[in-house]
């Protein structure tokens, strides 16, 4: 006759670290307290539900006491503003000071800085700190900075808060070289091959223009580069940097169109709004 196995016996055999809580130490006693359940309902893990949620009113306090700090008088929830400070020491007319607050970096909390603008003589937004959130971003810095709004991180467990952005004028600092390359490949690129907005795919660029017209310039034989000048001035550095592999030197000073080349006449035909970057000299 086959013997039953004890229930107990049973759980055993299961190799979890539930059943193994159950087995060895029993049923949990109903006095004792959810915070020393473990990860699986053993030992150690905390009960979350009756957890406080974390609401915007935990950054007022740090706000507040960084405006005093500038001199402000702040009070809270003023005609739909989160934070209004005024400070009246510097003259006839009061300053005004906003600030809203968010636990994170949004839309919306932007669209409310900017229309804060138009009733206050500076603007902060401040959100909750994290490590890698919005608030570390540094595009997210440039925008407030743009705006002119000031960014504050606040650490609601210390009660502290970083400035990651002051509330002023914003003056991008010019690139002259920047500025000059957008301008000469706008001046050199024939006609709007490639659509705004375009990805996975490869650019029109005038670089890519003039190589591609130096090698519809050789197709039916290998070339010299004096020989392409008129489609492309530059076509001596293009044949000799060959960056896309479209040609290969066969003497010298002469070159010729390799298999990749011709593929790419194949997939770029002349466009006819650009004038034929392959069928006529470069302008």
């Amino acid at each position: 006759m086959r013997r039953r196995r004890h229930p107990s016996a049973a759980l055993g055999d299961i190799h979890h670290p539930l059943c193994a809580t159950l087995v060895t130490k029993g049923p949990v006693p109903e006095s004792e307290p959810w915070d020393r359940l473990g990860p699986a309902g053993g030992h150690g893990m905390a009960k979350t539900e009756n957890r406080p949620r974390l609401r915007e009113t935990a950054l007022y306090r740090t706000v507040k006491r960084h405006l005093e700090a500038l001199g402000y008088e702040v009070k809270g929830e003023i005609r739909g503003c989160d934070v209004v400070g005024i400070d009246a020491t510097g003259g006839k007319r009061p300053r005004v000071a906003v600030a809203e607050l968010k636990l994170g970096f949004t839309l919306d909390l932007v669209l409310q800085g900017v229309d804060r603008l138009a009733a206050s003589d500076e603007v902060w937004l401040a959100v909750r700190a994290s490590r890698r959130g919005r608030d570390r971003d540094r595009r997210v810095h440039k925008l407030c900075r743009l705006l002119g709004f000031g960014l504050m991180a606040v650490d609601t467990a210390r009660q502290s808060l970083e400035i990651l952005a002051e509330p002023a004028p914003y003056q991008p600092r010019r690139n002259p070289r920047r500025r000059a390359a957008l301008l000469a490949e706008h001046a050199k690129r024939r006609g709007d091959p490639s659509e705004g907005g375009s990805s996975g795919q490869p650019i029109m660029t005038a670089y890519r223009q003039r190589a591609l017209a130096c090698a519809a310039a050789m197709a039916a034989a290998p070339r010299r580069p004096r020989d392409l000048a008129p489609f492309a001035p530059d076509a001596g550095r293009i044949l000799l940097r060959n960056v896309h592999g479209w040609f290969e030197r066969v003497g010298r000073g002469l070159y010729r169109v390799t298999p990749e080349g011709e593929e790419a006449l194949r997939r770029w035909p002349a466009p006819a709004e650009a004038g034929g970057f392959a069928g006529g000299p470069a302008r």
